[in-house]
């Protein structure tokens, strides 16, 4: 699944499952271009990169506003020639609320990085891969994005839409040379989440056992399969949403 010769844009790229992708891009041979609000941890992760023999540039951006979007898109192009693939990845939880408990501001929070940052990242990778031949996109919903989380409105909400903007992309762009997909973590180990269950063992085995699997999975693992979704390999493969959730949707 070699990424040679391709420009891959990376949102969220400094969390546990972005800084994942990015390093498994570099290994496999594309340059990578990183996305995120953390400046510090993406120049870090850059120098990373180039010292293991990869080639990554950093560019600090807030999803959720169209400027940054579309200057990120501009970056990739201007830094590394083009852009042939998108992991679109960035997100936030803003809280356990239900509806009626749900402040219109954290709805908003919620919904204006992981849905609309989806969307104007698209937005704007579209526009380019149309006037350069295609490409590939893969967004990062969630198992939220196919069942109902407990007391998680906004954000059960914001990733069904990610569900939905994917397979709408993919059925507007494929025939034109971009494929679209998803992927679909259930309890990933990323500092988010080990950061929740620090001192809390109890929901540590709760979450284990909720995965048919029984563990909670690695972001090496979401890694892996959004690097196959970019790659030539998954050629025939387009409005996929691909469960990575130790069995838990199975359930």
């Amino acid at each position: 699944m070699s990424l040679a010769g391709r420009v891959v844009l990376i949102t969220g790229a400094t969390g546990g499952i972005g800084s994942e992708t990015a390093r498994l891009c570099a290994a496999r041979g594309a340059a990578v271009v990183l996305a995120d609000l953390n400046a510090e941890a993406g120049e870090a992760l850059v120098g990373a990169i180039r010292v293991a023999g990869g080639q990554a540039a950093f560019v600090r951006t807030d999803v959720g506003a169209e400027a940054d979007a579309a200057a990120m898109v501009r970056f990739a192009v201007e830094t590394f020639g083009g852009l042939h693939a998108s992991f679109n990845n960035a997100g936030i939880d803003t809280g356990h609320l239900s509806v009626a408990d749900t402040p219109l501001e954290q709805w908003q929070r919620n919904l204006g990085t992981n849905l609309t940052g989806t969307f104007l990242c698209m937005k704007h990778e579209i526009a380019h891969m149309l006037a350069h031949g295609g490409g590939a996109i893969v967004n990062t919903a969630s198992t939220s994005g196919a069942i109902a989380t407990v007391t998680s409105a906004d954000y059960t909400a914001a990733k069904h839409g990610v569900v939905g903007v994917t397979r709408s992309a993919a059925v507007d762009y494929s025939a034109r040379g971009i494929r679209v997909n998803a992927v679909l973590p259930g309890g990933i180990a990323t500092p988010m989440l080990m950061g929740a269950l620090v001192g809390n063992d109890p929901l540590r085995r709760v979450i284990e056992a909720s995965h048919p699997i029984g563990r909670i999975g690695e972001p090496h693992e979401v890694a892996e399969t959004a690097a196959f979704l970019l790659s030539d390999a998954a050629s025939f493969i387009t409005g996929a949403c691909i469960m990575v959730d130790g069995g838990f949707t199975t359930q």
